[in-house]
């Protein structure tokens, strides 16, 4: 007897786990929103000077405290009344389309309108976009080289920690007096000991980077270790980790084949929050003045010289903050996507 058509059937190639874990990330909308403002800071940080390629150092007297673009939203007689809302109606496009212009009929903002610095200068004339995007650059490139040193650190000893008992014990009461520490003074303190010797090793720029990104990652590594800890322990009771263990695996062997790629959701989750935290701790060093010199921007930098203007340009702190605001809101939800993607319980609903 031959068989029919209908009896014959179609397989397919197993659904990739990753798209699954994709399907579910795009629905939760604050994680594709911080995946496409993430991406947007890192193009302007990496790839806008290749197109607005004035130099961070070029100073420019004239352009001294400008801004352009607050300038021009800040035209007009005034938002509370009729007349105020139809001048500001009528002379925020002419700010826009010809800023010469639109200073030269109007005196007041002849010396803050131009698009040579469309984001403005600061007191000495460096123009604050150019700065914007090297102090990104700083600033991006010591949150993640500190997340990978922390997740390092963080992930060797929770899976030693996890799968040795001997150990546990021990490494988790380092890990709790590394808690217990007031890390912002312990960072403060390291930095005054070391800064010079390291500043003199490796140069002013290079040695505060390494100096920061170490201090980070060292200091940033404990919630890793403990998340990571937590899976192990769940993970050694697991059949196929028990089978492994009864046909001689070696345990170096089990943990890379079978218990590291089972952890790397949760490895996942705190490299984002990692970024993050190390961009806050780097912005707020250099905001008290401790972090990289004043001719090397980093968004915290730019905050830090912007406080004595404060009163004077109040609007120098908005392009900064909002940037180290709004990137770091963007990784945490990220991280909070990448959560809810990876937990099983939930991509299964």
């Amino acid at each position: 007897m031959t068989e029919t058509s209908s009896d014959i059937q179609i397989s397919h190639a197993p659904r990739n786990q990753w798209w699954d874990v994709w399907d579910q990330f795009r629905t939760h909308k604050g994680a594709l929103f911080g995946l496409a403002f993430f991406v947007f800071s890192l193009m302007f940080v990496y790839l806008g000077p290749l197109f607005w390629t004035l130099d961070s150092q070029y100073i420019d007297i004239r352009a001294r405290n400008t801004n352009h673009i607050l300038a021009c939203l800040g035209v007009g007689g005034g938002w509370f009344s009729p007349e105020g809302w139809a001048a500001w109606f009528r002379d925020m496009p002419a700010c826009f389309a010809s800023p010469e212009e639109f200073g030269r009929a109007n005196p007041i903002y002849a010396l803050k309108v131009s698009w040579a610095h469309p984001l403005g200068a600061d007191q000495l004339g460096r123009d604050t976009l150019s700065r914007m995007m090297v102090g990104g650059q700083t600033s991006i490139a010591v949150g993640l080289t500190a997340m990978l040193l922390a997740l390092f650190f963080g992930t060797l000893i929770g899976v030693v920690a996890g799968y040795f008992k001997r150990v546990d014990g021990l490494l988790m009461r380092f890990t709790d007096l590394f808690l217990a520490m007031p890390l912002l003074p312990l960072l403060l303190v390291i930095i005054m000991l070391f800064r010079d010797t390291l500043r003199n090793a490796f140069g002013p720029e290079g040695g505060i980077f390494v100096l920061i990104v170490v201090v980070i990652g060292l200091t940033s590594w404990m919630q890793t270790a403990r998340v990571v800890r937590g899976d192990v322990l769940a993970l050694k009771e697991r059949e196929f980790v028990l089978a492994a263990r009864s046909i001689g695996t070696p345990p170096w062997r089990l943990i890379l084949r079978h218990v590291l790629p089972n952890v790397m959701s949760s490895i996942m989750v705190s490299a984002t929050l990692g970024i993050a935290n190390a961009i806050i701790t780097e912005s707020a060093l250099s905001f008290l003045g401790l972090g990289f010199p004043s001719d090397f921007p980093t968004w915290g930098r730019l905050l830090f010289d912007a406080t004595d203007w404060l009163s004077q340009n109040p609007e120098r702190v908005i392009w900064p903050g909002l940037f180290i605001s709004l990137t770091v809101l963007s990784v945490n939800y990220i991280g909070d996507g990448l959560r809810d993607a990876l937990d099983p319980r939930i991509r299964g609903r």
